[in-house]
């Protein structure tokens, strides 16, 4: 069947995880930071979806936000920065502000004009994917942001891609899933999506029974994909 409907995974896929670090190391009142926010911002990351995975598999779901801020203060010790509550704060709030990546906001406008279902799949809570939709101008090329927090338990549960057909009444096989997460695009795969991964950082297939249909280096050509 014929794509209609795009679903983006957001934290890694349409923004940039790795900005609010970036930023606040950029910063005059953060020097400490300068050599280190590539360390911080790759333990916040991995930490930050460990947490969720444990979460789901121990039924100890939590609001997206909490498990952010778990994975900041671990990060922050892991690299000798903890009970710096400035930085701490500074590096949340920058996460609310969090920017699309550049070929985003052409990549959605096309789907929309080609008539296409677009939409955000995501871990997040509500409100966060409010805050870094608004901060990257992309609500007019969206149709929907759907939370895992409507089901209570985190991706790649069964669950939260149910919710893509119950908003969009279409078939598996008529949904592009895009993530840069290789074990969500394997999950998806899975599931039955069409999928593609956005393999930003040149990483190994992981080792899982599905692998993702498509492998790209951005989202440049996710219109190309979806018209087949």
């Amino acid at each position: 069947m014929p794509i209609t409907t795009c679903i983006f995974d957001a934290y890694g896929t349409l923004f940039d995880v790795s900005a609010a670090a970036r930023q606040a190391a950029a910063e005059p009142d953060f020097p400490q930071l300068r050599d280190s926010w590539i360390e911080l911002a790759n333990h916040w990351r991995l930490k930050q979806l460990q947490y969720t995975w444990l979460r789901a598999i121990t039924g100890a779901h939590a609001d997206f936000w909490e498990v952010t801020q778990n994975g900041l203060d671990w990060a922050l010790e892991a690299i000798g920065l903890d009970g710096d509550d400035k930085l701490r704060q500074r590096l949340l709030d920058l996460y609310w502000q969090l920017q699309a990546y550049p070929e985003v906001p052409a990549m959605l406008k096309a789907l929309k004009e080609a008539g296409l279902n677009t939409a955000i799949l995501s871990n997040g809570s509500p409100a966060m994917l409010d805050g870094a939709v608004q901060s990257a101008d992309i609500g007019n090329v969206l149709d929907d942001v759907l939370s895992v927090q409507s089901v209570g338990i985190f991706k790649p549960d069964a669950r939260v891609y149910d919710l893509v057909g119950a908003r969009f009444g279409c078939a598996k096989d008529e949904v592009l899933f895009v993530s840069s997460n290789g074990w969500d695009a394997a999950a998806a795969t899975g599931y039955g999506f069409i999928t593609a991964w956005a393999n930003r950082a040149s990483e190994p297939v992981d080792r899982l029974p599905w692998t993702p249909r498509y492998i790209l280096s951005d989202l440049t050509t996710i219109p190309e994909l979806a018209a087949g």
